[in-house]
């Protein structure tokens, strides 16, 4: 599942990084929604999979498991990237909201994370969940869109 995934992502964001203008002169382009997936699911994979590996490193003097700095920085840059994309896809393709509303739910419970760190996995699931569904959204509805 998880490899299918990654192709679909990965042969996405190859495709539409670099296409045919008509020559061999290529152009290059972002997909947004790829980088807003992308991103979230690094968080996701940063969230649990840092503190099985790196666990030792307060011993070595180094915390960046529960670093409130660091935390609160990938937060912003996940925010920053998912609301240019879902931005982007709204003005100029679908003009659906349904997208921005799970996007905004999910950085809510994710932001509260980090206010009540007791149940930090109780929010943080529903709050990948959401991010993630609202850019594949958004990515689904710009490509039917067909502008």
């Amino acid at each position: 599942m998880i490899n299918r995934w990654l192709t679909f992502v990965c042969n996405n964001v190859a495709n539409d990084y670099l296409w045919p203008v008509g020559t061999t002169i290529f152009k290059k382009r972002i997909n947004w929604d790829a980088l807003g997936v992308t991103t979230s699911v690094l968080c996701a994979i940063h969230c649990a999979v840092l503190p099985l590996f790196l666990s030792s490193w307060p011993l070595l003097g180094v915390n960046i498991i529960h670093n409130q700095v660091f935390e609160t920085t990938m937060i912003f840059i996940a925010f920053a990237v998912g609301i240019y994309a879902l931005s982007h896809g709204f003005k100029k393709h679908h003009h659906n909201i349904l997208p921005i509303a799970l996007f905004a739910v999910g950085m809510c419970f994710l932001f509260a994370k980090q206010v009540w760190h007791n149940a930090e996995l109780w929010l943080l699931l529903p709050a990948v969940a959401l991010i993630i569904s609202g850019h594949f959204i958004n990515y689904r509805l710009s490509r039917e869109a067909a502008h």
